[in-house]
């Protein structure tokens, strides 16, 4: 996994509406990247609407967040229209930016093991750094943690 100080690895995929986005096209903002399972499951839903709800104060903050799966850009967009999210979503279905942010990773249900996404979010600065990193998130309040950092390192700046 990345650690807070390094640079962030760039990348370009496609969106929920088949755009492909750049990270190195989002310098100057902070950007919030957060890596989640799966559409349309419980938890993550839940993850996806608290950003959505929350995306006019990132906004405010000069953040800009995304969410990226390993599910396809029709999955993206079928959950997009269905929760009205407002924030992107990106489609790793190759898994390169999961693998190079360290989130795909070995995981266990009732003893059996498979490859999967380990919930992280990753803060990035306005220079393309990471300056914070949630691992294994719990998802309720999560949103409102990541605004709080970026409040917090703003005023440090």
């Amino acid at each position: 996994m990345l650690k807070a100080g390094e640079k962030a690895v760039d990348f370009a995929l496609p969106n929920q509406d088949g755009i492909e986005m750049a990270l190195g096209d989002l310098r100057g903002k902070w950007v919030v990247l957060y890596f989640y399972p799966k559409d349309k499951t419980s938890g993550c839903t839940k993850e996806a609407c608290d950003f959505t709800a929350s995306l006019k104060d990132f906004e405010k903050l000069g953040a800009f967040v995304i969410g990226i799966s390993p599910d396809s850009v029709k999955s993206h967009q079928s959950f997009a229209v269905k929760q009205n999210l407002e924030h992107t979503l990106l489609s790793d279905t190759e898994k390169t930016v999961l693998n190079a942010y360290g989130v795909w990773q070995e995981k266990s249900m009732y003893g059996r093991k498979y490859m999967g996404v380990s919930r992280t979010t990753y803060l990035i600065d306005k220079e393309g750094a990471i300056a914070f990193v949630w691992e294994k998130v719990s998802v309720t309040g999560h949103a409102g943690a990541v605004l709080e950092k970026i409040t917090e390192l703003s005023r440090r700046l």
